[in-house]
């Protein structure tokens, strides 16, 4: 990947043991990273740290040793295991000393809220020596604003409450306006180019020669299931500067991949194939076997879809596919369920029984079960039917059965997408 550096870079610290565990995620550095991109500011780092004195003092050392700008979420509330104010002065070599004003305030808001304030609620009135506070009108454990210097150079520590609620609103309204007074003003301006059924090796190999002429431009390539996301970000003194390099390169590069390019303004392949149906004056029906009704819930997602999407069928047994979409009980008996030449069948009776513009047909072994040697979990075929012609795809995806059905479901959309381009 070419190298990238912006003026500033941030690291955002989310603090708590719970974010270490499957049942609790990190959402407020998503919010914060938003922000921050909106002022020329690039996030550089994202840390997420438990409640352990040695380790979150360990991670604020390094914190400050790369970036401009630190973030802590979380850890200011009353009880032992919020050590994010001690960490950060340690780190810094400062002293933390309970504030009275700030206590006579606590005081003063569990009163009102007609409930006895514990002691250990005090703990919220602790500031790090030279601290600025943020007050904190939605909850009890105020923020705090550091700046300080390491080896010469300009940090500015934030320490923010974990909620989201609380959070959001102080990091806009008192976060944002010192940010806006201390650092370059700068723009971010970002392209996304989507890809469909492209391998991530063969993308980049196309796409390579052509970012790596554009060194000051950040190329990040991401990979999902049937899909590859090209993200562009530019920072320069103005957004129109910046805008235009990103223009340039994303221009360059749909020029290169070509009809594979599905979105270049950030829109869904549903959405593109909703647009692509209303352009046309065209409508479409499905047959899902192994997919359970997911292409019709992505395709419905989209605000609108009952302008050109009539509908289909869920067709897991054999009876149903006779039913539904008429294909004959004896080509089941043939080629079996998991075939091309049912798929094929599916795509046409679908589309002949909802008199729609486009029939699709999908039917495969999802797993992680029922796979055989001649038929594997994986094995996946998906027709697409329109009143010239039918195609066909056969598709042996690897993962697990929430995978092999997204993809699934992803050739479906892009089949149709070609379709009607």
């Amino acid at each position: 990947m070419p190298c990238y550096t912006s003026p500033v870079h941030a690291e955002i610290i989310a603090i708590g043991s719970e974010l270490l565990t499957p049942h609790f995620s990190d959402t407020n550095s998503l919010y914060l990273t938003e922000k921050l991109n909106e002022i020329g500011v690039d996030v550089a780092f994202k840390t997420v740290v438990g409640d352990n004195p040695d380790h979150l003092t360990s991670v604020a050392k390094i914190a400050l040793s790369r970036a401009d700008i630190l973030i802590f979420m979380g850890g200011l509330g009353p009880t032992e295991d919020d050590l994010t104010r001690e960490c950060v002065a340690a780190a810094i070599g400062r002293e933390v000393r309970r504030d009275p004003e700030l206590v006579h305030q606590l005081h003063e808001r569990f009163a009102k809220l007609g409930r006895k304030m514990t002691e250990n609620n005090e703990k919220q009135a602790d500031v790090i020596d030279w601290a600025e506070v943020l007050p904190n009108p939605l909850g009890t454990a105020v923020g705090q604003w550091v700046d300080y210097e390491h080896d010469g150079a300009k940090r500015y520590i934030m320490l923010l409450p974990g909620p989201p609620h609380e959070i959001k609103p102080m990091f806009d309204e008192q976060c944002l306006p010192r940010l806006r007074e201390r650092v370059p003003k700068r723009f971010l301006a970002t392209r996304v180019l989507k890809i469909a059924m492209m391998g991530e090796s063969q993308c980049d190999q196309r796409a390579a020669p052509i970012y790596k002429r554009f060194p000051d431009v950040q190329t990040t390539i991401l990979a999902g299931a049937g899909d590859i996301q090209l993200r562009l970000t530019k920072s320069a003194d103005s957004l129109e500067a910046a805008q235009a390099r990103v223009d340039e390169l994303a221009g360059l590069l749909e020029d290169e991949l070509d009809d594979f390019v599905y979105s270049s303004h950030g829109e869904s392949l549903e959405q593109i194939v909703g647009y692509y149906l209303q352009m046309r004056g065209a409508t479409l029906a499905v047959a899902e076997s192994c997919t359970g009704g997911l292409l019709s819930e992505r395709i419905t997602k989209v605000s609108g879809s009952s302008r050109y999407f009539v509908g289909g069928a869920i067709v897991y047994a054999n009876e149903m596919k006779t039913l539904f979409a008429n294909v004959p009980p004896l080509l089941i008996e043939q080629h079996g369920a998991v075939s091309k030449e049912v798929a094929v069948a599916l795509a046409e009776g679908i589309r002949d029984e909802c008199r729609a513009t486009i029939g699709v047909g999908i039917t495969g072994v999802a797993g992680p079960t029922g796979g055989t040697e001649a038929k594997p979990v994986g094995l996946i075929y998906v027709a697409v039917a329109t009143k010239q012609k039918t195609d066909v795809v056969e598709r042996r995806v690897p993962g697990d059965r929430a995978r092999i059905r997204w993809w699934a479901t992803q050739q479906a959309l892009d089949m149709v997408r070609r379709a009607l381009i």
